[in-house]
């Protein structure tokens, strides 16, 4: 809001006296706050601080030691700046004993070596001031409407920090107190930079204060939280020491981010929402993945150097071959990533969390190249089990990959070993369901985007499935059971529900739509391969798709 000493030399007005800094050069970044004539030496315990000091001299002593405490007494006091005009007192230099005074005390002494209209400078610089204040008035009115808005609206964080890097050009960062970055907007820097050797860095921050500067890290920290329970701090990045306008903007954002987190109870919390958008970048297949790193870095989940492991948690309904509508799963799914998320901090386990689709909570392991994988992960998934979601759960891990740009594939394959091992009554002994447990059922779901797949079980079944749609009979669960229970048509019977002679009808109306001989192991193996295409190109288009 204020003008600096050098820019005010650099006036016109000023600059016609002829300026010329003769010490205290160093100072010259200084806030003018306001414009002081004085020719009087006991002048300072007048003064407030910031004030830049003209004078002709002409009533100062020629004393060394009296001019040392004049200038001592100036710079005790705060003032920015004192110029001296060179025409009446001293016409050629100042004394000595008043340069090195200066110097010693890092106070600007500027000389003018032509007469000036103090008046004229006084009326510039200060009308520069008022000017500057009826700007920084105006901003404040516009930050006041800017999150009076966001706060009433409960904007997303992230919306909030968008606002604010507007607002002041500057990075900022919303963290927990424990130094886990929630979200950030960069405004442009690189966000590797911002966010790498983030714990470190935050952690050496400390303030006594809600909101305060710290000069050495160049942040901007203010706390967040209400109804004396603080959750956060928000930091805004800014190398010089910032305008009163910036603590005013992140203290309105704080507020409005408390808001948020008092009004959004009912759904994730910051730090999964966080966890959550990481994984989401990593399943699409990252292009920045420096960035990805030090984000997951700053959550306290080291993707370099580490072995990753993709898990899925997926709840198992009763009853039901599928998992929870979408509408209905949120609040169980969010329930199900705290759980997670609190087996993974027992376990011991570094690890992101979040539920990025409406079926599963994804879980990224971040193991050392050293740990026992499959022991860690037995001991997570016992975690898991014994955080007692509301409902059973079917836990499935992907292949161990060694960088971020793989971790996707793990993510994805755990998905597919979750939702084949969804269908299966029979527990791990592990715990947890890996690729091989699910064996075929697996494969099928891995390739299912193929539409080779498609194609074949259309061959295959496509007759059958008009008959039933045609005439409601039920040939396809005839067809379903014979292959389960391995071509025995007694156990199949049982299994249907069905006497044995009506179910062996079934059959012979199946071989005679299909034109196949079940009895013929080829023909078998190959119905019951286009069931299980069946049954999972039915669930990916429709989650809540029963079993036939």
């Amino acid at each position: 809001m204020y003008p600096t000493v050098a820019e005010v030399l650099a006036l016109p007005v000023v600059r016609h006296g002829g300026p010329r800094v003769v010490a205290g050069a160093a100072g010259l970044d200084g806030r003018v706050r306001w414009v002081h004539v004085a020719e009087v030496a006991d002048i300072a315990h007048l003064l407030k601080g910031g004030e830049l000091v003209l004078t002709t001299g002409i009533a100062l002593p020629d004393d060394d030691a009296a001019l040392a405490r004049y200038v001592e007494e100036l710079a005790g006091v705060g003032v920015t700046g004192l110029v001296v005009e060179l025409v009446r007192h001293w016409n050629d230099r100042l004394p000595a004993a008043l340069v090195e005074a200066a110097d010693k005390h890092g106070l600007p002494l500027v000389t003018l070596s032509r007469e000036t209209r103090y008046v004229t400078v006084t009326e510039a610089v200060n009308g520069l001031i008022v000017d500057a204040q009826v700007a920084e008035l105006k901003a404040a009115e516009q930050v006041h409407e800017t999150f009076t808005a966001l706060t009433v609206s409960g904007a997303e964080p992230h919306v909030v920090l968008r606002e604010v890097a507007r607002l002041t050009g500057q990075p900022v960062v919303l963290e927990t107190l424990s130094h886990e970055v929630l979200a950030y907007d960069a405004t442009g820097a690189d966000p590797a930079e911002l966010l790498t050797d983030w714990q470190p860095r935050s952690r050496a921050v400390r303030l006594g204060e809600r909101t305060g500067y710290d000069a050495k890290a160049g942040w901007l920290v203010t706390i967040v939280g209400a109804r004396g329970h603080d959750w956060g701090r928000l930091v805004v990045a800014c190398a010089e020491p910032p305008p009163h306008r910036y603590v005013v903007v992140a203290e309105r954002a704080a507020s409005a981010l408390a808001v948020h987190h008092l009004l959004a109870r009912e759904g994730d919390t910051l730090e999964r929402q966080a966890h959550r958008g990481v994984l989401a970048e990593l399943l699409a297949s990252p292009t920045t993945p420096a960035e990805l790193a030090a984000r997951a870095s700053a959550l306290r989940v080291p993707l370099t150097g580490r072995r990753l492991v993709g898990a899925a948690i997926r709840p198992r309904l009763t009853g039901s071959a599928g998992p929870p509508a979408s509408a209905s799963s949120q609040p169980l799914l969010r329930e199900l990533a705290e759980a997670t998320a609190l087996a993974t901090r027992r376990a011991r386990v570094s690890a992101l969390v979040g539920s990025v689709d409406d079926t599963s909570v994804r879980a990224l392991l971040s193991l050392s190249p050293q740990a026992n994988t499959d022991a860690v992960v037995r001991r997570l998934a016992r975690e898991i089990q014994q955080a007692k979601p509301t409902v059973p759960v079917v836990i499935a891990v992907g292949t161990p990959v060694e960088s971020a740009t793989d971790a996707g594939r793990s993510l994805t394959e755990a998905a597919h070993v979750a939702a084949a091992a969804l269908q299966r009554d029979d527990e791990p002994r592990c715990g947890y369901h890996r690729l091989e447990d699910v064996r075929l059922r697996g494969l099928l779901h891995l390739l299912g985007d193929d539409d080779r797949l498609a194609a074949f079980a259309a061959r295959e079944l496509g007759p059958l499935l008009a008959r039933d749609a045609a005439s409601g009979s039920r040939l396809l669960q005839a067809l379903r059971h014979f292959c389960e229970h391995g071509g025995n048509k007694s156990a199949a019977a049982a299994a249907a529900h069905t006497s044995r002679t009506a179910y062996y009808q079934q059959l012979a109306r199946v071989e005679q739509v299909l034109g196949v001989q079940l009895e013929d192991p080829e023909s078998m193996l190959s119905l019951h391969m286009a069931l299980l295409v069946h049954d999972v190109l039915a669930r990916s288009s429709d989650p809540d798709h029963p079993a036939e």
